[in-house]
């Protein structure tokens, strides 16, 4: 979210648009298309220690097989049977059991589920606020998301950290800049982000990283382009985010963005660049294979567009 946002919407595609969900090896740049749909806008896939790629569209959670490889394989497009969960968002993440999902809904609360569906419970607190998952932590006991006062989606969104047993929360001073995307580190130790601490130029995110405990903003990054959603491979040294153009403001849908891949020892030298016609659904959380070799993304091209990686 951002400033310019409003409350979040499910959302459809446009005449002529379609879903091309994608896989990417990080390694090579081989990428090819495993789904094309024009009947659902599918949106921010998170890949299963099984090979399934869970992914967000028309208010619920899909599940698409991919083989070893990446490709489809296994059976189709399925929507996983939950109940009593409202609505949900592009902001879900796998728990680290590798057996739930806990899910952002459309009344501004986090949910928790089997990845397999059936009835869920609600993992935030009711204080007023949208929570906007981003991130576990390794040993399942935080979460870390975006809050926003539901009565005004004008404020800038805070990171929040959860201790889920206890309800304590931990606040990042980012000094009133809007910050989003919270994700922890596969050790435990950093939480990473998009901020707009760095810069006076509206929108103009940048990715950095704090301490789990508390502490300073760590610019990663030094950027034209306006960069959201860092996400770290499981194991190794990759990681992903989303580009998009200088002077945009959030993270819009339906704009021409470069899904990046880089080393996180040097995060101003692109490995991979991957040019994507997208934005807001192509790359919200992680969406990196257990092995950390390939990733997966969502394009929305037109008839007048095409996905080219």
């Amino acid at each position: 979210m951002s400033e310019t946002e409003k409350a979040p919407t499910t959302r459809s595609l446009a005449p002529g648009q379609r879903t091309e969900v994608w896989v990417a090896d990080a390694t090579t740049g081989a990428a090819h298309v495993v789904l094309i749909t024009d009947t659902l806008l599918l949106e921010a896939p998170n890949w299963t220690s099984d090979d399934r790629l869970l992914l967000n569209g028309d208010g619920g959670l899909w599940a698409l097989p991919v083989a070893a490889g990446g490709r489809q394989a296994g059976g189709p497009l399925q929507r996983v049977p939950f109940t009593g969960l409202p609505d949900i968002n592009n902001d879900h993440v796998l728990h680290p059991d590798g057996e739930r999902i806990l899910m952002s809904a459309a009344d501004g609360h986090v949910y928790a589920g089997s990845r397999l569906g059936g009835a869920v419970e609600r993992v935030t607190p009711d204080d007023g606020t949208w929570h906007f998952l981003h991130g576990v932590s390794p040993d399942g006991e935080e979460i870390a998301y975006v809050e926003i006062p539901l009565d005004d989606l004008t404020r800038p969104g805070a990171v929040v950290q959860l201790t889920v047993s206890s309800g304590r929360t931990r606040r990042l001073d980012a000094g009133g800049r809007h910050c989003d995307g919270p994700e922890y580190s596969p050790d435990g130790r950093w939480v990473y982000l998009n901020t707009e601490a760095f810069t006076s130029t509206p929108g103009h995110a940048q990715l950095a990283r704090y301490p789990v405990g508390g502490g300073a903003l760590e610019r990663l990054a030094t950027s034209p382009t306006v960069d959201w959603f860092p996400h770290l491979a499981p194991v190794g040294s990759l990681a992903s985010y989303v580009a998009f153009p200088p002077g945009t403001l959030g993270h819009p849908a339906d704009v021409d963005v470069q899904v990046v891949v880089v080393d996180t020892g040097e995060w101003n030298r692109p490995l991979r660049v991957f040019d994507v016609p997208g934005g807001q659904g192509t790359l919200n959380v992680n969406s990196w294979s257990p092995d950390g070799l390939r990733f997966a993304f969502v394009s929305y091209p037109t008839a007048a567009t095409t996905t080219a990686p």
